[in-house]
């Protein structure tokens, strides 16, 4: 009941929070994108750090951070995987379901940040326009982030590897990093309970541009479920 509580607290204080810094950046937002950056560099940091001194989630970043112009195929099982990546690489963009622009403060945030909106209803004509929009966005550098399933994804549920990440690799050319997490154990997609533990985001072994489809699909597949699991299961041996 107290980590419940904690839990509660934590949730309402980091909504707030995003809520405060949201308004007071926004003129500078507006101007500059240099600004959008900052508050969500600012919001990101801060709410890791109370992660860690309120709930008990202590947030790691292993393995070599991108920083030049890549696309990040990443495992997501939470909020709190996107407050890593965001935090660890220069200069995040990530493609989002469009419902998210009319987002109040996200929204704002997403467009100046250079994120790339998806209508998920109509899948193949929705992949054109996302490669259409990510070659026009990408005229400024950045660090591409796209969740290769879709949507968050509960710890030991299986949700199939959408196309779309092949298609950017493809049109793109640039190499993809994989990111392996383990955070959806310590802070659930849905609910309030928050677990303490190490929770790890790990950019993987880049996928050099130039492979065929099918065999794209199958390596960053293999490489983000096994190590997402085995994380899983160190952060399993920890708390044992």
């Amino acid at each position: 009941m107290v980590q419940w509580l904690r839990s509660l607290v934590f949730v309402v204080l980091i909504y707030l929070w995003m809520a405060v810094l949201g308004l007071v950046f926004t003129p500078y937002a507006l101007v500059s994108k240099r600004g959008a950056l900052k508050a969500c560099k600012l919001y990101a940091r801060s709410t890791i750090w109370l992660a860690s001194w309120m709930v008990g989630i202590r947030g790691e970043v292993r393995g070599p951070v991108p920083t030049g112009e890549v696309v990040i195929a990443a495992k997501h099982q939470s909020f709190f995987d996107i407050l890593l990546i965001f935090d660890a690489v220069p200069h995040a963009k990530f493609i989002m379901k469009r419902e998210l622009l009319w987002t109040p403060i996200i929204g704002v945030y997403a467009k100046r940040l250079g994120c790339i909106p998806v209508d998920r209803g109509k899948r193949g004509a929705a992949v054109a326009k996302m490669v259409k929009d990510v070659a026009k966005e990408f005229s400024e550098p950045g660090q591409l982030v796209i969740y290769p399933q879709g949507t968050r994804v509960a710890p030991g549920v299986y949700k199939p590897y959408k196309v779309g990440s092949a298609v950017l690799y493809e049109g793109l050319q640039y190499p993809c990093v994989p990111a392996a997490t383990n955070v959806g154990l310590f802070w659930p997609r849905k609910g309030i309970r928050r677990k303490p533990g190490l929770a790890v985001v790990e950019f993987l072994e880049p996928i050099p541009p130039g492979i065929a489809r099918g065999e794209f699909m199958a390596r960053l597949e293999e490489a983000v479920e096994q190590r997402s699991n085995a994380l899983m299961e160190e952060a399993g041996r920890a708390a044992g």
